[in-house]
């Protein structure tokens, strides 16, 4: 039996309400071995070891079509309670999460949830046609989970470009034990935006798809990496090209965004030392933090001298930011949602997936928490206010972003969390392939095939210390995501689930193989993964 078949007939038996159970995978159509069912005994096993209180926290998610108010500009999306951010979720350790998902949206499109960061049961993890169905609109599914591990987490479908609507909200585990020592908090929610204002998400991927190759750019030397690895364009005048149609101008978007030349969606001549060079594939009118446009900014008001934990989720399709709050030294805390060594920065690089948490002791007066959009002219902006003075402008760009700039790369994994040293079991290879001149984005050179997901998985065994080499060959970096563990990065970094690959660079990172079942890893640039960036790490029965 093929793996396509065999797929099918595994979720054949999943309707679309509720969390049946998956029938066990026979075989890997690359591999002898059978390979961990997703609600297999395994799974089940693994859940039951899981930290739980017993507690329940219930909840519901109705992904539905939404006319949305950004700050003065109206937007017409799809969203989670008819907001976005959606409502925040706030379960403490060791509580089971029982969220159902109702499907109303429209043109009978299915949809899904996934629970970025956490270790959870696979078949709650909410990829279709890998650990469960699609949800079929009008239908319902419920996810029903103990959510073990504290940190900031967030959840998105995982269903075609869907992410890049306004499909997300937090998910904030507390720790019963919490050893920080904070006044309040603020959640920080950095995205964006692009649907329902210049276009959908859909239309962004459909342009990108044609590749510079399909737009009148000509053909390229093609490489290893599928032709044009980037598309800064560093060899041309940017100021004189005028292509098919494609214009340049000073500004690639109303809010500034971009310096060189741009298409509809496809945004060129952004670049950042920061990131590597090329920054970013898709031209954004708006960047929002807790949805709300630099206009008309999101506001946090305190006291001076408050101690504040702010948690930072970059939730962008493909967007990395800077982020800095005027006047303050920020100290980092955690990143994805695991405890680091403590550092102290003017600025955080936040790539699409990751989150940081950050204390600040607030000043007296009003400022800016600005997030520059890397690489892309443009910011962001919230406001903190906590006695007189006059509100930045809109375009305000405080000297904490010019300042000493924090990368994950830099950060140690607190002490309880670190991993033991060990030599790995086994070394997967995971060279990042693909480029602009045909948007080829793949993993070993293969596109991922949701139609046939198992078909040449990462293979793991339960027990083993895994490493993952990301080679990246491209001229683009990438932010790696893995599903269902944390990975520590190198030899005592931090630990995380998602990590900046840089262009032309290795990093490699570790993980202990503790949670069974089939696993996606991919770039969480949303483009770059729906045209085939992923692939599967898969336990062997």
């Amino acid at each position: 039996m093929n793996s396509i078949n065999r797929r099918s007939l595994l979720l054949a038996g999943l309707g679309a309400a509720g969390a049946g159970a998956l029938a066990a995978c026979d075989s890997a159509s690359s591999d002898p071995a059978a390979l961990v069912s997703p609600s297999g005994s395994a799974v089940t096993g693994a859940e039951k070891k899981r930290r739980g209180t017993g507690a329940e926290r219930k909840v519901t998610l109705t992904a539905a079509p939404v006319t949305l108010d950004l700050g003065g500009v109206k937007a017409k999306t799809w969203a989670y309670d008819g907001q976005a951010p959606g409502k925040e979720i706030r379960i403490f350790a060791g509580d089971t999460l029982v969220a159902e998902l109702s499907n109303q949206l429209p043109d009978k499109t299915a949809t899904s949830v996934h629970w970025h960061g956490l270790a959870l049961r696979d078949d709650m993890d909410g990829v279709p046609m890998v650990t469960q169905r699609d949800v079929r609109a009008g239908g319902t599914f419920t996810y029903r989970f103990v959510a073990a591990d504290p940190g900031t987490y967030w959840f998105h479908p995982h269903s075609g470009v869907q992410l890049d609507r306004g499909l997300y909200a937090p998910l904030i585990v507390e720790d019963p034990k919490e050893p920080l020592s904070y006044d309040d908090e603020w959640v920080i929610v950095l995205d964006d935006w692009l649907d329902g204002v210049t276009g959908t998400p859909d239309e962004a991927l459909a342009e990108l798809r044609q590749g510079m190759g399909g737009m009148g750019m000509g053909s390229h030397s093609s490489s290893s990496s599928g032709g044009m690895s980037g598309h800064d364009m560093s060899g041309h005048d940017m100021g004189d090209m005028n292509m098919d149609g494609m214009s340049a101008s000073p500004s690639a978007s109303s809010s500034g965004e971009g310096d060189g030349m741009s298409m509809g969606f496809m945004l060129m001549g952004a670049t950042s030392d920061l990131l590597g060079g090329d920054a970013g594939d898709v031209k954004y009118p708006y960047h929002l933090i807790n949805g709300r446009v630099p206009a008309d900014p999101d506001l946090y008001t305190g006291k001076p001298g408050r101690r504040v934990r702010l948690r930072f989720i970059n939730a962008g399709g493909d967007t990395a930011y800077r982020v800095a709050l005027g006047g303050h030294t920020m100290t980092v805390t955690h990143t994805d949602g695991y405890p680091v060594e403590h550092r102290q920065a003017d600025a955080l690089l936040i790539g699409m997936g990751e989150r940081y948490d950050v204390l600040v002791t607030l000043g007296d007066g009003v400022f800016p928490l600005v997030a520059l959009a890397e690489g892309k002219n443009t910011t962001a902006l919230a406001l903190v206010r906590t006695g007189s003075g006059s509100t930045p402008s809109a375009s305000v760009r405080p000297r904490e972003l010019d300042g000493s700039v924090l990368t994950a790369s830099s950060l140690k994994a607190a002490d309880e969390v670190r991993l033991s040293a060990k030599k790995a079991d086994v070394v997967h290879r995971v060279e990042l392939t693909g480029g602009m001149d045909t948007y080829n984005w793949a993993i070993n050179g293969k596109r991922f095939d949701m139609e046939n997901p198992d078909a040449d998985p990462f293979l793991v065994e339960a027990g083993q210390r895994v490493r993952l080499d990301f080679v990246n060959t491209t001229g683009m970096w990438h932010p790696m995501h893995l599903h269902g563990h944390t990975f520590q990065l190198g030899d005592g970094g931090a630990r995380k689930d998602t990590t900046i690959v840089l262009p032309k660079k290795t990093v490699s990172v570790v993980f202990d193989a503790d949670n069974p079942g089939q696993w996606m890893l991919h770039c969480h640039n949303v483009y770059h993964g729906e045209v085939g960036m992923m692939a599967l790490v898969a336990y062997r029965a």
